[in-house]
């Protein structure tokens, strides 16, 4: 592996040292890179990679330089950071060279310099990269890639070169680095030096140090051509050709100096570098009015120039007219002339002019070719103007500027297409009549904060775009002038507070704007291409009439007083009424079918709270939002593509009606007094009727129906129930808990659901479970809590004449069941996997071992023929493994003992919570795969011998167990890794140590007391 390094160091433009002889140059090749012939790690590559890097280095080795700097060009690039591309001289100029003072060179020339005439010619023409040197101490860092595995990794390595030992500055080197994978032997043979010999005033040969880099012109132009002007300059400290080649004038056409502290001397010294700039910028610099005229009278190709924050004599504004190319002056913040007599500004080239926050009297300007114009904010008392091809005007806040003056001004420029007069407050009628008629181009007017128009007898035909904020003249009377601007496309009356209505027919007319009108109360528009309506804040408004062929989306939020909307828009496809509280029911004609927006997709009608009734027919709507419509009691809704719909806060909702809609779920859990409904979707799959307490009355025909929640619909009867399932076969979830109502009709009809996997009757008064088992041979979830009128033999089918054969998780908590049906069904329903019996007061112990479980009562079906012989008397009755996962008895206030031997072969039960067994006073476990053990609020165990070798969290918390019974519990527990014992007064703070000792695989310990 050969890592090549090339190194420039910058330094000055002297070259006069540079040559070396072709004797010393020859040398140079024979005794290597080092001076070292016995060392071949120490020389530049092989043979063949000489014989490229010779004196006669063909094309070829040039080529494979250049492929790998421009790669490395591709990579700065692709990284992001050509900001830093100008420092790549510090890859050269960073870099510490060391060398041992016996003669040995830290590098030799990969390549001899050329020799003869020709050879030099040829070696400026490539413009290889020279290397110079000006100091004594040189730091480097060689980045170091590697090949072996196409990943690339970076070292960086110091070498120092000794005070004594540093070569002449302005000497010219070129100096290539080689290791090989030993590259740590090889540094230190190139720092080997012998001080002690006295050897520390020997000096690198230049020869020795000769650098040569093939870059082309056109490669550092391309990677120059991204630099800024600060960047240039840091390139231009790395070698003479970088110096060179950023000082090309294609980079410095432009002479920004703004705000920078610049001398005249600098500046001159500039424009004598470059003649041929076409742009600069002093804004900011001291003394621009010196500056400026030595720009203007060095520059001659001068067409840009942009001045500011000083003082302008008269003699610039003379010496303009010797600027021939001068395309745009830009003037700001200045004081022109004295500022208190006129300032002439003539120049027959001149295109864009602006003088903007400027100082000055009276301002004449006479430019046959300008264009542009702009004298925004500038404090003069009188414009006279002479340019015929003015096409834009900005006299913006120009407060001094009298009546009289805007018009002389503007009617000057019969060209005029673009006039800014805002701010300007003494603007009248007359003025803008006088306008209108000098100027028949102008297409844009702004003549906002003129409180003194009002638009009468004006005509505008021309007209595109007119801005009228906060004018205190504009009335409805001005609709009249204003609808002579058939051209106009854009309409802005912002604060216009003496408006009352706007009627329009401008067939172009594509965007309007009326905010904080506070006396506006009609709207009535008619446009073909309006597209966007903006009204807002305005507390009068009651009417709209639009009509449009191209508006997309219409926002009138908080129109609190808007009670009448009329739409023909074909193309409406979003409106947002939010907040528009007085609308009232029949807004549902304008957003139905028939009703002028055809198109409609989404409908906004949040907090409009005097809506009562909703009906919509629309085969378009797709989303609808009713949020907080409190008053709606009657909802109705036939929209077959209607996929959402919110209805959060409408608790009032009585009568609701989906028929048809296009809804895969609906939630009107949230209507508590909704008590008819009627369902028709192709497409729902979830249906949340949770909360709907009188709901009493329920059609639903949902097809693909698989998950439905009736949770606490008191009034849900057997018939509504048995009309749902028999349309909705596709149901797998089917919570029922807390509707009293359902009886064994209703539950019989759940055979018309093959694919019922889950059903819930918790909080329910059935008294017979027959239905359930004859109707759901797929079910895999019954949850049965508080059922309390379950009798004691309700579940025998279960465990006697194997019903519900998938059943899979079983939840009997706070039932009134008894031990025998408990023992019974936990000893014969061995597929269970989940079983929750929470709060069940009639269940005692919990004893699974050999002469527990009331066996001699089990059923002889569930008797094995191995039962009988005498060999197998002493066998438990149960015979395959458990599925028993999770058991969970929280708050069973009367169990004393839990015994579960490995006899019950429980060899899949992962958690066991017992948690709040206040009588519990013993446990006794061995289950091979338990992982989770809730022993806590236990306040009377004592016992608690554990054999689990998988256990992983032990909770016993507030448990009145003893530190000994803990530790002897645990030491069984070979990957126990959580205890809490907080609470627990037996448990000494002090003994954590014993217990870690105990059971090594502990890391967590909850501990709530203190050292004692």
């Amino acid at each position: 592996m050969k890592i090549w390094c090339c190194l420039c160091f910058a330094g000055e433009e002297e070259d006069d040292e540079e040559e070396v002889g072709e004797e010393d140059k020859g040398e140079v090749m024979r005794e290597g890179v080092f001076g070292d012939t016995g060392n071949p790690e120490g020389r530049i590559g092989n043979d063949e990679d000489t014989e490229q890097l010779g004196p006669a280095a063909n094309r070829s080795g040039r080529d494979e330089q250049l492929r790998r700097f421009e790669d490395a060009v591709v990579a700065m690039r692709g990284s992001g950071h050509w900001d830093g591309a100008a420092r790549a001289g510090s890859l050269f100029s960073r870099f510490r060279i060391s060398r041992g003072s016996d003669g040995e060179a830290s590098s030799a020339s990969a390549a001899a310099a050329p020799t003869g005439v020709e050879d030099r010619d040829r070696d400026s023409h490539s413009k290889r990269a020279k290397v110079h040197l000006d100091c004594h101490d040189y730091h480097f860092a060689t980045a170091v890639s590697s090949n072996a595995e196409n990943s690339t990794s970076s070292q960086e390595r110091d070498y120092h070169i000794s005070q004594g030992s540093s070569p002449s500055t302005n000497q010219m080197f070129y100096h290539t680095l080689t290791m090989t994978d030993g590259g740590d032997k090889n540094l230190s043979e190139f720092t080997d030096g012998n001080d002690d010999d006295g050897h520390e005033s020997d000096t690198l040969r230049t020869e020795d140090l000769e650098s040569r880099m093939d870059l082309t012109d056109d490669l550092l132009h391309m990677v120059f051509s991204f630099l800024d002007h600060i960047n240039l300059c840091r390139a231009a400290r790395v070698c003479k050709q970088w110096r060179a080649a950023s000082a090309h004038e294609d980079f410095w056409k432009c002479l920004n100096f703004e705000n920078r502290n610049i001398s005249m001397e600098q500046f001159e010294d500039m424009c004598r570098r470059y003649p041929n700039a076409t742009e600069v910028n002093i804004s900011g610099a001291p003394a621009i009015h010196l500056l400026v005229m030595r720009a203007v009278s060095s520059l001659r190709n001068l067409e840009v120039l942009t001045l500011g924050r000083g003082q302008l004599g008269d003699t610039f504004f003379h010496a303009l007219a010797d600027c021939y190319l001068l395309k745009r002056l830009n003037v700001n913040d200045a004081t022109l002339g004295n500022g208190i007599q006129e300032v002439q500004i003539n120049h027959d080239s001149l295109r864009h002019l602006q003088l903007t926050k400027c100082r000055v009297m009276r301002v004449s300007v006479r430019c046959p070719q300008l264009e542009t114009m702009s004298l925004k904010r500038s404090n003069m008392a009188q414009a006279v103007l002479n340019c015929p091809l003015l096409r834009e005007l900005d006299i913006g806040s120009c407060h001094k500027l009298s009546d009289a003056a805007v018009r002389s001004a503007a009617t000057s420029c019969p060209q005029l297409e673009s006039l800014d007069m805002s701010n300007c407050s003494c603007v009248s009628d007359e003025t803008l009549r006088e306008i209108a008629l000098a100027c028949a181009n102008l297409h844009f007017l702004n003549a906002s904060y003129c409180p003194n128009i009002s638009l009468e007898s004006v005509r505008l035909p021309m007209l595109t775009v007119l801005k009228l904020h906060s004018c205190e003249g504009i009335t409805s009377a001005s609709m009249a002038a204003i609808s002579y601007s058939s051209m106009l496309e854009v309409l802005e009356l912002d604060n216009c507070s003496l408006l009352t209505s706007v009627s329009l027919d401008l067939p172009r007319l594509q965007n309007i704007r009326l905010v904080h009108c506070r006396k506006f109360a009609d709207l009535n528009l008619r446009s073909t291409m309006l597209s966007s309506i903006m009204v807002s804040n305005c507390p009068a408004l009651h009417r709209i009439n639009i009509t449009s062929n191209s508006l997309q989306k219409l926002a009138l939020q908080k129109q609190e007083s808007l009670t009448t909307l009329a739409l023909q828009c074909q193309s409406l496809q979003e409106v947002d009424l939010t907040d528009c509280e007085s609308l009232t029911n029949s807004i549902c004609e304008v957003f139905s079918d028939g009703g002028g927006c055809p198109m409609l997709k989404s409908l906004v009608l949040d907090n409009c709270e005097s809506l009562t009734a909703v009906r919509f027919c629309s085969a378009s709507l797709v989303s609808l939002s009713l949020v907080g419509c409190r008053a709606i009691t009657a909802l109705e809704l036939t929209c077959p593509y209607l996929e959402e719909v919110c209805l959060d806060g409408c608790d009032h909702l009585e009568r609701a009606s989906f028929c048809p809609v296009g809804l895969q779920s609906l939630n009107l859990g949230i209507c508590p007094k909704l008590n008819v409904l009627s369902i028709e979707a192709p497409m729902m799959v979830l249906l949340e009727l949770k909360g709907c307490g009188v709901l009493s009355e329920a059609s639903i025909n949902c097809p693909l129906l698989t998950s439905l929640d009736a949770s606490f619909c008191s009034q849900l009867k057997d018939d509504c129930l048995s009309a749902t399932t028999a349309s909705c076969p596709l149901i797998e979830s089917l919570v029922l808990m807390s509707c009293p109502s359902i009886g064994s009709d209703g539950l019989y009809s759940l055979r018309c659901l093959p694919q019922l996997t889950l059903l819930d009757l918790s909080y329910t008064f059935l008294m017979n479970l027959q239905p359930v088992f004859e109707s759901c041979l797929q079910l895999k979830v019954l949850k049965l809590q508080a059922c309390k009128y379950l009798a004691d033999s309700s579940l025998e089918p279960l465990y006697k004449e194997g019903a519900l054969p998938a059943l899979q998780e079983l939840d009997l908590s706070y039932g009134t069941l008894c031990q025998s049906a408990i023992e019974e069904l936990l000893a014969c329903c061995t597929h269970l996997t989940h079983v929750s019996l929470n709060g069940c007061v009639n269940m005692h112990d919990l004893n699974w071992g050999c002469s527990g479980g009331h066996l001699s009562e089990l059923p002889s079906s569930y008797t094995s023929s191995s039962m009988s012989s005498t060999e197998n008397i002493n066998e438990p009755i149960w015979q395959a493994n458990r599925l028993l996962q999770n058991l969970n008895c929280v708050g069973c206030s009367n169990i004393r003992k839990v015994f579960i031997p490995p006899a019950a072969r429980c060899c899949h039960l992962s958690s066991l919570n017992l948690s709040l067994s206040a009588n519990l006073k013993e446990v006794d476990l061995a289950c091979f795969n338990l992982c989770f053990l809730n022993l806590s609020n236990c306040c009377s165990l004592e016992i608690l011998k554990l054999e689990c070798p998988k256990l992983t969290s032990l909770f016993l918390q507030s448990c009145n167990i003893d530190e000994v019974a803990v530790e002897a519990a645990i030491s069984k527990c070979s990957m126990l890794e959580t205890l809490d014992v907080r609470f627990c007064p037996k448990v000494c703070s002090m003994s954590m140590g014993r217990l870690r000792a105990a059971c090594p695989s502990l890391k967590r310990i909850f501990s709530s007391l203190s050292p004692s």
